[in-house]
């Protein structure tokens, strides 16, 4: 599996960095984690700050174009991103939440 970079463009209000990218595979297409932790290899990033949202693969292609968010830490990705994105890129989510409660 080949990852190439197409867009790349920071967001620095979301502690973010938004980017399109392109998966060339010669099987069928990839899982969304392993695509995720290709992605967060070639960025020097920790696979919870990326969170792979779109992946498009046009029927008899080897190509898939996708889209991702890599954020600056796992706690901003946990933050800003929505219950089942998380659940789908296998992020765990917040722990310390039911702890404030406690105390």
């Amino acid at each position: 599996m080949e990852i190439e970079i197409l867009e790349q463009e920071e967001n620095p209000m979301l502690h973010r960095t938004d980017v399109r990218f392109q998966v060339v595979h010669d099987e069928a297409t990839p899982s969304r984690l392993s695509i995720r932790d290709s992605l967060a290899a070639k960025l020097n990033k920790d696979s919870d700050e990326v969170v792979v949202h779109e992946l498009d693969t046009k029927f008899g292609m080897r190509t898939t174009v996708a889209y991702a968010k890599v954020y600056e830490s796992p706690e901003f990705a946990r933050d800003v991103e929505q219950e089942y994105m998380l659940e789908r890129n296998k992020i765990e989510a917040d722990e310390a939440e039911p702890e404030a409660e406690e105390a």
